[in-house]
């Protein structure tokens, strides 16, 4: 291994950074300013291996201070936890969020992804870009999705320092983001998360009752209206009888693989080998999705109970809530939940009286699609390349540090608390036989109303679009995201379950619909999903490095030009679509033709 740690120093700022995460230095072995007599021996070795799944928040603490990671600042931050420099460089620069080359501390990130493209992303950052010019201190960042899609175009600034400043502009306009990323503090303040759920405060809902209703940072209104009556439950039941409960309710993951929640507690809480862990994956990256971020806003006590539950039937003690690194609000409403919860009894070493113990700890991503694989999450928690794993084993048998560990998404778990309120038949006569209880959609792009809807699985395409206020002159709708397909304006009979979406020939995916009118331009459109797919693959496997990369490639020829040699594109296309389809590690080499292979096919792009 690389121990090389260079002759670059860190700032006294940098090393201010990582010691308020770390603590002082005890030798100079660590870095300690100190005589190098204690360097003749090494102390603490051991110890500090164990911290290695801290250099991502160390790597957040340098970014968040500095604005960038120097070489001098990594190397201290190796010192730290006896991480070869080599791998820390490798981890740092995985992260679209880190720089390892020196930049101005305010970046402006302006969302270039589907739904702000379509709203005028593009003439957006030109003016930005404009305005602002050469030597105004701010480093505009075209970046993809920021989960502000039901407002888009979107931006968001980060203006580094001791605390670090964000703000949003959401939607966007040049004066708006400029004042944004100029001064933050004195930018507006967002909208209350309700205003992203047009159903807020009316009767029938499960998943959202709360949002717009309570206040989020209450932990008595939430109580007040029925929170942590489903934890109470739940020691009622105890563990084996909680997962019996989520197992009768039919209830399935609703990140887009639809596993069934209930099995996937069994396989964990049954495994001999402890500790275990639950993880909660909130780091919903796919172009199009913001459904997580509106419930961690709005009703971020109801995940908190949700994960407490959770853990309690799998026999964790310990809970990592990985949040997108581009959550500003969420992080700091999940932070106060958290507090307040721990100070209340209902997080710590005795919840409810019951002589139960857990407690969450929240880690930030920091701009990785990739790690919302389950796998390639655990990687980046552990302090290393947000890779995916080789699977079996799974990550029920050796998942987060090797130990069983169950990862749900955060509207998966939520749905736990109605499951145990109104009980497994109540929940799972909601929706249809195999696709039960209610589902969350994100609904943006041509549409008067975008926002998250919920609606019983069985509800049709044409449905929820009618609810979002489809505009005319429909051209076509996106499901599952850009991991999705697209179908057609004559198609919108679809119904919203797993298996009627596979039926049909496509893919219901964690819930997202984008509708686009004609005045979109389809190839735009396929050129920003094969550009997304070819900057987020991790480049562990081949055919993914290589079959994302050629799938651009031949996009771009086809549209500049046409007859034969376009044909002959669209067959390498296929082949290239089909190599990663069979052969790539994870579901991004396996998905990312699907959005340009249904366009084709469905749509006729390029006829």
């Amino acid at each position: 291994m690389d121990l090389h740690f260079g002759d670059s120093k860190p700032t006294d700022e940098e090393r201010a950074a990582v010691d308020a995460l770390l603590g002082p230095p005890d030798s100079s072995w660590e870095g300690a300013d100190r005589s190098d007599a204690d360097l003749r021996w090494a102390r603490g070795g051991r110890e500090a291996r164990d911290r290695r799944d801290l250099l991502l928040p160390g790597l957040h603490a340098l970014n968040d201070r500095i604005g960038w990671v120097s070489e001098g600042a990594l190397a201290y931050l190796c010192r730290r936890l006896t991480v070869p420099p080599a791998e820390a460089y490798g981890v740092a620069t995985f992260y679209a969020m880190f720089s390892v080359k020196p930049r101005p501390a305010t970046v402006l990130h302006v969302c270039t992804d589907l739904a702000c493209t379509a709203a005028g992303a593009l003439d957006l950052c030109a003016g930005i870009e404009s305005r602002l010019g050469l030597g105004s201190g701010v480093s505009v960042q075209r970046s993809p999705c920021l989960g502000l899609c039901e407002r888009a175009p979107a931006a968001l600034a980060i203006k580094a320092g001791d605390p670090v400043r964000t703000a949003v502009s959401a939607p966007a306009t040049v004066d708006r983001a400029v004042l944004a990323a100029s001064a933050p503090d004195s930018a507006p303040e967002e909208p209350p998360a309700a205003m992203a759920v047009p159903q807020a405060g009316r009767d029938g809902l499960v998943l959202l009752r709360r949002v717009g209703v309570v206040d989020p940072s209450s932990l008595d209104d939430y109580r007040a209206h029925g929170g942590y009556a489903a934890l109470r439950r739940a020691f009622e039941l105890g563990p084996a009888g909680v997962i019996r409960e989520v197992t009768d309710s039919g209830l399935v993951g609703r990140g887009g693989a639809a596993f069934p929640t209930g099995r996937k507690w069994q396989a964990t809480a049954s495994q001999p080998d402890h500790p275990h862990y639950l993880v909660c994956n909130a780091d919903e990256s796919e172009p199009g999705t913001f459904k997580d971020r509106v419930i961690m806003e709005g009703d971020p006590y109801a995940l908190v109970e949700a994960m407490t539950i959770a853990a309690y039937a799998t026999g964790a003690h310990r809970g990592y809530l990985y949040l997108r690194g581009e959550y500003p609000r969420a992080l700091r409403r999940l932070e106060h939940a958290i507090a307040q919860a721990r100070a209340r009894g209902l997080l710590g070493d005795d919840i409810l009286g019951q002589g139960y113990a857990f407690d969450i700890e929240i880690r930030r991503g920091a701009g990785a699609y990739i790690c919302g694989e389950e796998t390639a999450l655990f990687n980046s928690i552990e302090g290393y390349r947000g890779e995916p794993r080789s699977k079996p084993p799974f990550p029920v048998e050796k998942g987060l540090f090797g130990k069983p560990t169950v990862e749900n998404n955060v509207e998966t778990l939520v749905n736990v608390l109605p499951v145990l309120t109104t009980g497994a038949q109540a929940y799972a006569a909601i929706g249809t036989e195999r696709s039960t209880g209610p589902k969350l959609f994100c609904v943006s792009g041509s549409v008067d109303r975008p926002g998250i809807y919920e609606l019983p699985f069985g509800a049709t395409l044409g449905e929820l679009l009618e609810l979002a206020g489809v505009r005319e002159r429909l051209r076509a709708v996106l499901l599952g995201g850009a991991a999705g397909g697209f179908v057609r304006p004559d198609e919108l009979d679809i119904p919203l379950t797993f298996e009627g979406t596979r039926e049909a020939g496509t893919t219901l995916g964690s819930g997202v619909v984008m509708a686009f009118d004609d005045t979109v331009p389809l190839p735009r459109l396929l050129l920003r999903i094969a550009g997304f797919f070819r900057d987020e693959s991790c480049g562990q496997c081949v055919p993914c490095r290589v079959g994302t990369v050629r799938q651009e490639e031949a996009l771009h020829r086809i549209v500049e030009r046409s007859g034969p040699a376009a044909a002959d594109d669209i067959a390498l296309l296929r082949e290239v679509g089909r190599a990663m389809r069979d052969a790539s590690i994870c579901g991004l080499g396996q998905t990312a033709w699907n959005a340009v292979e249904s366009a084709i096919d469905r749509l006729g792009a390029y006829e």
